[in-house]
């Protein structure tokens, strides 16, 4: 015997929602997004993509690589203490100066907050502080949503989605609070934030702040997985919801990362050594600030997402298509 449009439907659906799991979680490990600045005092022979850093979900990441004769990266070699400013190389006011940086070793994400210091810019530390360490629990909620998704009857669907929520609410709890998670990640963020801005009291604020927004954010993640919990248990609505949600990730991506530029470039703080009037920094393609050229581009993590947002799309509609002719509830 056959089996009939509703299996084969079925089988679609999971396949689909399957790869889309994969490719969300490789998504997750991948540079999603990559900002490089370039300026005639950093060669190209020395450094081919400029000053280079990489976005992805968890923090922003070295993006240069070594080039030319001696070049090393600064995980490669002993680095000397650079936290007294008199030791930095200043890429303004140094311009023209013949200082091989890549020879000495070079921390991308260290230069770019060194560069934005002279125009006033905020560290990069202070972008996304509640986002990014609790990213690995919303594509670990993502993903239950999905295993739920691939089921075609509402009381399995269901039970996987209170049993995948009641663990990530466990890891989440413990990891943040018994395990002390949080405390130290407000405590990383501002002696990094304090590496470049010298107001311990404003810095502390700061803390507090997004101390007290991981809160409302840990519980109003809980509140969710109770109402999707109840609303897949009593609506058929609720059940697309299940991959209409992670299938926006590339949408949710660009809104953070033009957000958080915003806020960059329109809180200039006046210790800048050279003043620059707010701007909204590049969000996607080529600008200019001051003497550095600046590129901001996709990287192939964000094909991953794209690729997510494709293959849950069509779930969905196959999905949506079978709950009219009864085949899934």
């Amino acid at each position: 015997m056959s089996a009939g449009p509703g299996s084969r439907q079925n089988v679609i659906v999971a396949a689909l929602t399957a790869l889309a799991m994969v490719l969300m979680i490789v998504a997750y490990f991948a540079p999603i997004w990559w900002v490089s600045l370039t300026a005639p005092n950093y060669p190209p022979d020395a450094f081919p993509d400029g000053i280079r850093i990489h976005f992805h979900f968890n923090g922003v990441f070295n993006g240069c690589k070594a080039a030319g004769k001696g070049t090393r990266m600064a995980n490669e070699i002993i680095q000397k203490d650079l936290s007294h400013e008199d030791e930095r190389y200043n890429p303004i006011t140094d311009k023209g100066k013949d200082i091989d940086k890549g020879a000495q070793g070079l921390d991308c994400v260290h230069e770019m907050n060194t560069i934005n210091h002279y125009v006033g810019m905020f560290p990069i530390a202070t972008g996304a502080p509640v986002e990014k360490p609790l990213a690995k629990f919303f594509f670990a909620f993502f993903a239950v949503m999905l295993l739920a998704f691939m089921l075609p009857r509402r009381k399995p669907r269901v039970l996987v989605l209170a049993a995948g929520c009641s663990l990530i609410a466990g890891w989440m709890l413990l990891d943040q609070y018994a395990f002390g998670a949080l405390s130290a990640h407000v405590t990383d963020y501002v002696n990094e934030t304090g590496t470049f801005f010298n107001e311990p009291e404003k810095i502390q604020v700061w803390g507090d702040n997004v101390t007290r927004i991981t809160h409302a954010v840990i519980a109003g993640t809980l509140v969710a997985m109770v109402v999707l919990v109840v609303g897949v248990a009593r609506l058929r609505v609720f059940s697309l919801l299940l991959a209409l949600v992670p299938a926006l990730l590339p949408i949710y991506f660009v809104i953070t990362y033009a957000g958080w530029l915003w806020f960059f470039g329109h809180n200039l703080h006046p210790w800048g050594a050279f003043t620059v009037k707010p701007f909204m920094p590049t969000v996607f393609g080529e600008g200019k600030v001051a003497q550095f050229s600046t590129y901001s581009y996709p990287y192939w993590g964000y094909a991953l997402l794209v690729g997510v947002m494709l293959c849950l799309l069509l779930a969905l509609l196959i999905r949506r298509k079978q709950m009219r002719e009864g085949t899934a509830e």
